[in-house]
């Protein structure tokens, strides 16, 4: 009776000192409010919730990120990703359950006469041949919660990987949107520049005829010249750049290099509302924020774990079968068994303990740390985003009021070549030359809105919808 009292005592014991072994997870309290600086949205509505294919209205756009998403290898490793972590979540659940084994064997043993105590010449057999077959199961109780500390940190690691596998879609996404307005960029900029070289070998014609009326000199018919050169040197480099961004989108698709369909930069209809909503919707938006958050919450699980190393190990082991020196007498009367229960304390494991405990902390606290880096991070990014959309915006508008002035400049300065001795080609040729560099930058303004757009909408989390 008192053995059995006893035993009630140190198993409630147990259970009491255990609550206090395993910490909760709890979400860390970290400030994700006002990341935006110079923005005081109060609307919750962001774009971040849109499917992709709502954001990009070009449909050869929307193939191509699909494709993307079908055979990119970087996302079907993620995918891989998954896998494996839902297979050591499984394992995780597996260790509740006891291992049971089993088997058979035979044993065939010759003992030493001189080490028996019994008299010579008994006629005791020396030689025995044993038929074993049994089963064995072992079970480890999961006293400290260091079982369920394994498969929370098991479940976190899932998360986390399921986490990464969207995070690297979205990455997919804004990848394969910038690559592609970027290749609509080089296409703008190689029509305006062959339209530029026509115009010009035009203008080469019409300054001879100038030279034989006596309107301008042979300067001027050399420097139209050079002037039609300078800009049909670029023409190579541009096709260069289209040649290699075509090859890089290819990767992103997992096809082989080749060309891109595609429509025209003037074909793009950006969206016309950009909501970025709250700072704070980051944390469940962002799948790396989620990501970093799933990291620190298994570095805490496996703090959990390390520390219950310092605690007595409670295990439980049965082995039973049959056992017999005759194969015929095998189930006869042959049942053997035993149940054994161990409580194992560590007392010096040569600092290992500490030292597990301490790089667990350690990790921990790491994880944390990239966790807030990761917030501070996504508002840094959105904050640009936001700037650089605005600024696009102000650039566009310039530059239409910029181009309608020099297009009047160079249509003045030619006829003020023709009509008046005040006016020579420098002055058309500056102008040109100013209108083409106008004429380009425009093209990156344009593109410069794009990706503002695709940028910003990745950075609110949003492509994996």
């Amino acid at each position: 009776m008192r053995t059995r009292y006893f035993l009630l005592f140190v198993a409630g014991l147990l259970i009491i000192v255990s609550c206090n072994v395993s910490k909760h997870y709890k979400r860390p309290n970290v400030n994700a409010a006002n990341l935006y600086r110079d923005s005081s949205a109060i609307d919750s509505s962001s774009i971040a919730t849109l499917p992709w294919r709502s954001l990009f209205s070009d449909t050869v756009l929307q193939n191509l990120i699909q494709e993307g998403i079908d055979h990119n290898l970087n996302l079907q490793t993620a995918i891989l990703k998954i896998a494996e972590a839902n297979a050591t979540l499984k394992e995780s659940k597996a260790a509740y359950f006891p291992t049971l084994s089993a088997g058979v064997s035979v044993t065939k043993a010759k003992a030493s006469q001189a080490a028996q105590t019994f008299p010579a010449g008994l006629g005791i057999d020396l030689n025995t041949t044993t038929y074993q077959g049994d089963f064995n199961a072992s079970w480890t109780a999961n006293v400290w919660g260091q079982l369920s500390s394994l498969k929370r940190q098991a479940i976190a690691q899932f998360l986390e990987s399921d986490a990464s596998k969207r995070a690297v879609q979205t990455a997919l996404v804004a990848s394969i949107a910038n690559d592609y307005y970027t290749l609509l960029s080089y296409d703008q900029q190689l029509a305006i520049t062959q339209q530029t070289v026509k115009n010009d070998i035009q203008d080469v014609e019409t300054n001879k005829s100038l030279l034989k009326a006596d309107v301008v000199t042979g300067a001027a018919v050399v420097q139209s010249e050079a002037n039609r050169y300078a800009a049909e040197i670029t023409i190579p480099d541009l096709e260069s750049n289209i040649r290699e961004t075509e090859n890089v989108l290819c990767i992103l698709l997992g096809r082989g290099p080749g060309p891109i369909k595609r429509l025209s930069m003037a074909e793009q209809k950006p969206i016309e509302t950009l909501n970025a909503g709250l700072s704070t919707q980051l944390l469940k938006n962002r799948p790396d924020i989620q990501q970093s958050e799933f990291a620190f919450m298994a570095a805490f699980e496996n703090t959990n774990v390390a520390h219950s190393y310092f605690y007595p190990t409670l295990t439980i082991t049965a082995e039973g079968g049959f056992s017999s020196l005759q194969l015929k007498d095998l189930f006869n009367n042959s049942i053997f068994y035993n149940l054994v229960g161990g409580l194992t304390q560590p007392i010096f494991n040569q600092g290992q303990n500490k030292a597990r405990y301490r790089i667990a902390k350690a990790q921990q606290l790491g994880a944390f740390n990239a966790y807030q880096q990761s917030i501070l991070t996504a508002g840094q990014a959105v904050a640009n985003d936001l700037f650089s959309y605005q600024q696009a915006l102000k650039k566009a508008d310039l530059r239409k009021k910029e181009l309608s002035a020099l297009e009047k400049s160079v249509d003045y300065t030619k006829q003020l070549l023709t009509y008046s001795s005040a006016t020579n080609y420098t002055d058309v040729l500056t102008s040109e030359q100013s209108l083409l560099a106008a004429q380009l930058a425009g093209v990156n303004d344009k593109l410069q809105q794009l990706q503002a757009i695709v940028n910003l909408y990745t950075d609110l989390g949003g492509g994996w919808k």
